[in-house]
């Protein structure tokens, strides 16, 4: 794995704070009514900010073999997030999305069921400490059903960096549960 200072990570860290506070377009009633949703996209798109968010998400990370990236904005911040970490990335799909054959896992969601799949072939995963990356942690579904396909592949799942966490949605506590109380959970701001 590449350097990771962590002086340069908490320094990000807090850059990184300041330009979500700044870029962060808020939708009031999207995706229905009540819900105030947060669009990352302007803070991505600020190239200050996207440089400082991906920095501040290799945040405590040590001993990581490949970044897996949650489709779909996990697969934006899994690349540069791995080019930091000087590892590879891997794409945690949505079903349907690769030819076969794959590894899937369906799991459960307030509205119905989602399945997530990676390559089952040319893909050797045994050992891999892997770093779960997305853009937003909600009720922490995605990410225990992502880490769940990675540990029937072999891999171990050590770590969970995210942007920003929607702490009232208990995404922590989901994590916690499914993947066990020492699995960091990172993010970079709060809300």
């Amino acid at each position: 794995m590449g350097g990771v200072v962590p002086e340069r990570t908490a320094e990000a860290v807090t850059r990184a704070q300041a330009a979500i506070a700044r870029h962060t377009r808020l939708v009031d009633d999207f995706p229905s009514p009540g819900i105030a949703f947060k669009d990352l996209t302007p803070v991505l798109a600020d190239p200050e900010g996207l440089s400082a968010i991906v920095t501040a998400l290799t945040h405590g990370c040590i001993d990581i073999d490949l970044v897996a990236g949650i489709d779909a904005r996990g697969f934006l911040l899994g690349g540069a997030v791995a080019r930091e970490l000087e590892v590879g990335v891997l794409a945690v799909r949505k079903g349907g999305k690769l030819p076969p054959p794959v590894h899937a896992v369906t799991y459960s969601l307030e509205y119905g069921t989602a399945t997530l799949e990676i390559p089952a072939d040319g893909l050797d995963l045994t050992g891999r400490r892997i770093l779960l990356v997305d853009d937003v942690l909600a009720t922490g579904g995605t990410a225990v059903a992502a880490a769940d396909l990675l540990h029937r592949t072999g891999a171990s799942v050590v770590g969970v960096a995210v942007i920003m966490e929607l702490v009232g949605l208990g995404g922590r506590d989901t994590i916690a549960r499914g993947l066990g109380a020492g699995i960091p959970v990172h993010s970079v701001a709060l809300d």
